[in-house]
């Protein structure tokens, strides 16, 4: 899912979503220069994940048990799951109904493997489930991540669950974000049956991590069109973002080429990448920082672009106060085309790119891992007129400031020559 308001964006979205306008990114390269163009695309990769506690006994979607409407549900997305799509199935509190917290919280497993879709095994698999015990729902992220590990596809986990983890102390917020510090690119999208604020938040703290959704349910319609909307989407080309750690200084740096990356950074912390730009081209950059705790009001987020000696070239910043998913920069700089000698390439310039936050948080909230960072950029063709004056190495408000300046030069003026004008006629008469 590096939350565009989402968590996007989501997200997440996962995460993330709230990217700057204009940006179109080419597919990400590796800092290694290899390219996943023309390797064979793997199919997508979802897992549903299932609480099937106690709790779910409760009638009251639609006039029927929850689970009755959760099987209803998952039928009708077995028999919508596109081909493409390798879908598995595992469960949580579906076989011990004892008393015992130790092994209540291990109940957790796969029903039906991720892979090629047997819709009648899968059905029949469904048919056999009936709520019994306890909620670990961190368990089941944990072995739902498992059960989708190997290769480059597309993942994602839809949980459905009617209550919050009853497993602690293994927080399964802090599950996912560890989940999505790994760098697997893995979305979790969660689906709340009880109209619950702790339940609320806690899914809500589960999808944010990883660049997710919440979607609060309570019909039986609603359930299966968004799950069914979920799978639809895992189906769908993405662009994959490739992880990466931004340098503590410019020399440091990972040299980035065009495409979509993620990191991890601290509260407060400076992070570095660099960016080879050729004469004739423009970079485009942004940057999108998703709030995936709750973190204090007022906050700040800064994309700069610099020469290797540190001279500014141009920035872009955003500010915000206030309860937010995600926040975004952006900035862009053309460089002119330069006329080189026959048959040789004029030389490329390294831009240094710092991204820089100001949020924090209070005592009680976790600092480790950092918050997600989506940077996303483009190489593309310079226009020929720029009116865009950044390589003057001061930013986007060059022109407004000089036209500030002229403005008040020409009032100032006009001021004093009408007091002067007032003052003599006073004098005359």
């Amino acid at each position: 899912m590096i939350t565009r308001k989402r968590l996007a964006a989501g997200a997440c979205g996962a995460l993330l979503a709230a990217l700057a306008a204009g940006l179109l990114p080419s597919p990400a390269l590796a800092d290694d220069g290899d390219s996943a163009e023309g390797a064979p695309k793997e199919s997508p990769k979802v897992e549903l994940v299932l609480d099937v506690s106690g709790s779910m006994r409760a009638r009251d979607i639609d006039g029927q048990s929850r689970m009755a409407a959760a099987k209803q549900a998952f039928n009708e997305v077995l028999d919508a799951t596109p081909e493409e799509v390798r879908l598995g199935i595992r469960t949580l509190g579906a076989n011990y109904a004892g008393e015992d917290k130790k092994r209540g919280c291990e109940d957790t497993r796969q029903l039906y493997p991720v892979g090629k879709l047997d819709r009648t095994e899968a059905k029949a698999a469904v048919a056999t489930l009936a709520p019994t015990g306890f909620t670990p729902v961190g368990p089941a992220l944990l072995g739902a991540a498992k059960d989708l590990e190997g290769g480059n596809a597309t993942r994602r986990i839809v949980l459905i669950t009617d209550g919050e983890d009853t497993c602690g102390p293994l927080d399964p917020c802090v599950v996912a974000r560890e989940i999505a510090a790994k760098g697997t690119h893995l979305v979790i999208d969660t689906l709340g049956l009880v109209p619950n604020a702790k339940i609320r938040q806690q899914l809500t703290c589960i999808a944010e991590a990883t660049g997710g959704t919440y979607t609060a349910v309570q019909h039986k319609e609603q359930l299966s069109k968004r799950v069914k909307q979920l799978v639809d989407r895992a189906a769908d080309p993405v662009v994959n973002p490739v992880a990466t750690k931004g340098g503590a200084s410019c020399t440091d740096a990972p040299k980035l080429t065009a495409g979509l990356y993620t990191d991890r950074a601290k509260f407060g912390e400076h992070r570095w990448y660099q960016v080879q730009v050729k004469p004739g081209q423009e970079l485009r950059a942004s940057v999108s920082i998703g709030a995936d705790r709750a973190v204090n009001n007022d906050y700040g987020l800064l994309v700069r672009a610099s020469t290797l000696s540190g001279r500014e070239i141009v920035r872009g910043q955003e500010a915000g106060d206030g309860r937010t998913d995600v926040i975004s920069s952006g900035l862009r700089y053309p460089k002119a085309d330069v006329d080189a000698e026959k048959g040789q390439e004029p030389p490329a310039e390294t831009v240094c790119l710092q991204v820089s936050s100001s949020f924090s948080a209070p005592p009680s909230v976790k600092t480790e891992p950092g918050m997600p960072v989506e940077l996303s950029l483009d190489l593309v063709d310079s226009p020929e007129q720029a009116s865009d004056v950044a390589s003057f190495g001061l930013g986007h408000g060059w022109w407004l400031l000089g036209v500030m300046v002229l403005v008040g030069l020409v009032a100032g003026l006009l001021y004093g020559w009408l007091s002067r004008w007032r003052f003599a006629v006073w004098r005359t008469n």
